[in-house]
């Protein structure tokens, strides 16, 4: 059976960026993308984002819906791609007949509480919606056209004003990424490039322009005080790996511990740090999730 297709006339750019969420919400419901009246739960917005026409039957439908959710997903950052594949039931691992089931899952493997999970996926859902009222030459999100694939920090506290030399290397997400914004800290004040492009205040130029899957290294000096005793990272892209090198000295704390995957870096720390015997600590983090902390903290 088929379904009504978008009015005459009506245009992706004419939609409302709230009522596409407001059907996005609907679909994610039981079944998600599986539902059997799948017809019944597409609205118009829908019908006319996905260029969905009266002739197309459920397995069309289906198909539709399934690449354009896909598809916008990918431009999301990776956290959010997660959680509304898994929403929509998409994801591979989350073919749940219901909802909650879904929503339970992702707690368990984000390790999130269910509410967080669900403001998650509205969040998600929101910046679809907003990306397929933006047009189809809207490309990536801002904050998804890199990734770093690795970014090593070392950290030396033993010298009058502490140095950091730190080794980032980066991934195109689409074709055309000329400048990248790597400077996140506002007490970086006295910065050196390496290697890797011109510094044009918090953002470097690259060399040359990169096209999508290609590398880039970049390598930098910083130079300043702490504002306060800890070393994190708050990736604001995806970033696959975090490697991180502190010597403390001889001007050795009382006491090292663990931040990893936290909201907020001012919260509790987890568990101990050892020092070895040249006062150095070193840990390494592996899918650091954009918009967590990730690091040490001392006392």
């Amino acid at each position: 059976m088929g379904c009504p297709g978008h009015h005459e006339g009506e245009r992706v750019e004419d939609l409302s960026a709230a009522d596409l969420a407001g059907e996005l919400k609907v679909l994610r419901k039981g079944r998600g993308i599986a539902a059997m009246r799948l017809g019944e739960r597409t609205g118009s917005a829908l019908r006319t984002a996905c260029r969905i026409s009266p002739e197309d039957d459920v397995a069309e439908l289906r198909r539709k819906l399934s690449e354009w959710l896909g598809e916008l997903a990918g431009k999301l950052p990776r956290d959010l791609c997660t959680v509304v594949l898994a929403a929509f039931a998409l994801h591979k691992d989350a073919q749940h007949p219901f909802y909650q089931e879904r929503v339970r899952w992702l707690a368990q493997a984000l390790e999130r509480h269910d509410r967080t999970i669900r403001r998650r996926i509205d969040e998600g859902i929101a910046r679809l919606a907003e990306l397929a009222v933006a047009g189809p030459h809207s490309g990536a999100a801002e904050d998804q056209r890199w990734h770093t694939e690795e970014l090593r920090v070392t950290l030396a506290l033993d010298r009058p004003v502490p140095e950091t030399f730190m080794l980032r290397r980066i991934i195109a997400d689409v074709d055309g990424v000329s400048e990248v914004d790597i400077i996140a800290a506002d007490h970086f004040a006295d910065i050196e490039v390496f290697h890797g492009g011109t510094l044009a205040g918090r953002a470097l130029e690259l060399p040359d322009t990169l096209r999508r899957g290609e590398r880039h290294e970049i390598a930098l000096r910083l130079r300043a005080e702490l504002p306060s005793p800890q070393c994190v990272c708050v990736p604001r892209q995806p970033c696959d790996v975090f490697d991180l090198h502190l010597r403390f000295g001889a001007d050795r704390p009382r006491d090292v511990a663990l931040i990893e995957k936290v909201p907020d870096e001012s919260v509790a720390a987890g568990p101990r740090v050892p020092l070895d015997r040249a006062g150095e600590v070193h840990v390494r983090f592996q899918q650091l999730t954009p918009g967590f902390a990730y690091g040490v903290k001392w006392a």
